[in-house]
């Protein structure tokens, strides 16, 4: 875990918002001054035989392990670690594994990867805070039982159709359930029949006994426990009940002295059988005072993009994007495999901070993140994405051989990039011969107006080399060019005395034949060219983006022959690219991401 700090101690004050406020109002009342913490989660008995809480405060993010984490929780991830950090806290990892049939340990170590990769750590004071809710069954049925004992709860065995009925809805109380009058001895005589396995899945539910006449829907008895035969990925076959997850959740935030539990706002109609809960198992002594408190935050909108995990999954299986991480996906896998760094991410979440309405963040905000962390990291290099051959005509009559090289060289990084005091990164170096690859748009055989590129009679510089002239080109017999003519002008290679003898209107990018490296570059765009490819029950598939990958064979320069998997560059005037990490040689095969280009495309 990272040294805590208060968010304005280390010269890096962060934007205050309404969670740092609540934070710094309990600190400042001494809310959760008196907990004590035993070394791992448990019971009032447990907690109270330990030492005061090291933590200031206690945050945790809970995935359930039924899907892979998308920018979404990202957004969650940075908002509970950070917090935790910046007030001397400590932020627990849990898994939220109470629905055996969806869960899987390849989910587990998919977050798990996820997490540590975002820079954030659940170690604190040789403490793994890695916890799993199915850890707690034991726990929570104990607590079940208290409940029925202290009248708190009954078994109903009305149907799925009728409980629904008798519910009512906004403009209508519901109905006592039949069974609702039960004594306690007879409720925990039924409820041990459930555990014990003598009742058919779906043939009775355990409620809370609260109010059927709650304006509040969610206070009308809801269920805590129902019969699921389903082989857990922890507990395999130990339980045939399983909690639902608006019991469970209190009660592992309360075992683990959570302080604070920030979860999305569509949660925040459930906050009041969350404190009903947690008020009588305080009550009946089972968990420490004072209990956890819920508050609600705007979940992240990013337009162009879903994070239903039902409809990302259904893109992977009808094959729409290779897998969870297609690059193309906003799974934080496909956003690692696409080239986004874990800095890119934090200064995202840090920049559209937190808020309690829901509003649409531009995707382009992602992207600019992106741009402005690489901008003074990614090293700069030429790649030519649709190559034509420039022949320079005259290259022996200059050189005095058609096969003479010289070496050039360009800076790493711009100088800009280079803070004060720091070691400049090596130059990198490559040839220029006879005859180099250029980009096909960089020839116009009848130039528009405007244009300052090569066209014949025009003088241009390839970067780093030699300033050239255009004197026309070859075409096939369609008409299409197949190669461009030039003569290179002795005495004005860069960085030589009479370099600017001769003065060009423009400079073009290149990689000469002779040591060029091939390359696969894909460029990828967003998946979808709708805003909002699901909104008002739109059918999400009609809005993909049919330009979203362009695979193109290209060349680079030499230089890129030493990049490794997860290496970020700037292709000049082309924009961020990445070694990617799954093919890049990969049976020597050279496959570059383009991550984002130098400035949006997409603006209006």
């Amino acid at each position: 875990m990272t040294s805590p700090t208060h968010p304005a101690a280390d010269g890096d004050a962060k934007a205050s918002n309404f969670l740092r406020q609540i934070i710094e109002a309990d600190l400042a009342k001494g809310t959760y001054a008196s907990r004590r913490w035993a070394g791992s989660p448990g019971d009032a008995a447990h907690h109270a035989s330990g030492q005061p809480d090291p933590a200031k405060i206690r945050t945790r993010f809970p995935p359930e392990p039924n899907g892979y984490l998308h920018v979404g929780h990202a957004k969650s991830i940075c908002l509970n670690f950070g917090l935790a950090r910046d007030y001397g806290g400590i932020c627990h990892l849990r898994f939220d594994d109470t629905n055996p049939e969806k869960e899987d340990t390849e989910y587990v170590n998919s977050i798990i990867d996820a997490v540590q990769w975002l820079g954030f750590s659940w170690d604190a004071g040789g403490v793994k805070h890695l916890y799993q809710a199915s850890d707690y069954f034991d726990f929570m049925y104990r607590a079940a039982e208290a409940l029925i004992e202290r009248g708190h709860a009954y078994v109903d065995e009305q149907t799925a159709d009728e409980m629904r009925a008798n519910r009512g809805d906004f403009t209508t109380p519901g109905k006592d359930s039949p069974f609702r009058g039960r004594t306690p001895a007879e409720n925990l005589a039924r409820f041990r029949e459930m555990r014990d396995g003598k009742l058919a899945d779906g043939a009775a539910v355990l409620r809370a006994k609260i109010d059927m006449a709650s304006p509040n829907i969610n206070l009308r008895d809801p269920a805590i426990y129902r019969i699921r035969r389903a082989t857990h990925h922890n507990t395999g076959d130990k339980w045939c009940i399983y909690p639902m997850y608006t019991y469970a959740h209190p009660i592992e935030d309360a075992l683990e002295q959570i302080t604070h539990s920030f979860c999305t706002l569509e949660f925040e109609d459930q906050r009041p059988f969350y404190d009903w809960l947690l008020e009588k198992l305080t009550e009946a002594g089972l968990l420490a005072s004072p209990p956890p408190r819920q508050y609600e935050f705007a979940r992240l909108n990013l337009t162009y993009v879903i994070t239903s995990k039902r409809k990302l999954a259904q893109l992977v299986n009808e094959g729409k994007v290779s897998g969870w991480d297609d690059p193309r996906m906003p799974t934080i896998v496909g956003l690692r495999r696409r080239g986004y760094t874990p800095e890119s991410i934090q200064l995202f979440a840090e920049r559209i901070g937190v808020t309690k309405s829901d509003s649409w963040i531009d995707y382009s905000v992602l992207e600019g993140c992106l741009r402005e962390d690489l901008e003074n990291k990614a090293h700069r290099a030429m790649a030519v994405l649709d190559p034509v051959k420039l022949l320079m005509t005259n290259w022996a009559e200059v050189f005095g051989s058609d096969s003479h090289t010289e070496d050039c060289a360009q800076p790493a990084l711009p100088h800009s990039a280079i803070a004060e005091g720091q070691t400049p990164p090596p130059e990198r170096v490559f040839k220029i011969g006879k005859e180099v690859w250029i980009e096909r748009e960089d020839f116009e055989e009848v130039p528009p107006k405007g244009y300052k590129r090569l066209f014949p009679g025009n003088v241009v510089r390839l970067k780093g080399g030699y300033v050239i002239e255009c004197t026309g080109c070859a075409k096939d017999a369609n008409g299409k060019v197949t190669e461009v003519h030039a003569k290179v002008l002795a005495g004005t290679k860069s960085g030589t005395p009479g370099a600017d003898s001769v003065k060009a209107k423009a400079a073009i990018t290149w990689v000469a034949a002779v040591d060029a490296i091939a390359a696969e570059v894909r460029l990828y765009d967003r998946l979808f060219s709708d805003p909002h490819p699901d909104a008002g029950g739109k059918d999400f598939l009609t809005a993909l983006n049919p330009h979203s990958l362009t695979v193109v064979q290209a060349w680079v320069e030499p230089s890129l022959a030493s990049a490794k998997p997860d290496d970020k560059f700037q292709f000049e005037r082309h924009g961020y690219f990445v070694a990617d990490r799954v093919d890049h040689g990969v049976g020597g095969k050279v496959v570059f991401n383009r991550v984002t280009g130098l400035k949006d495309s997409w603006v209006k």
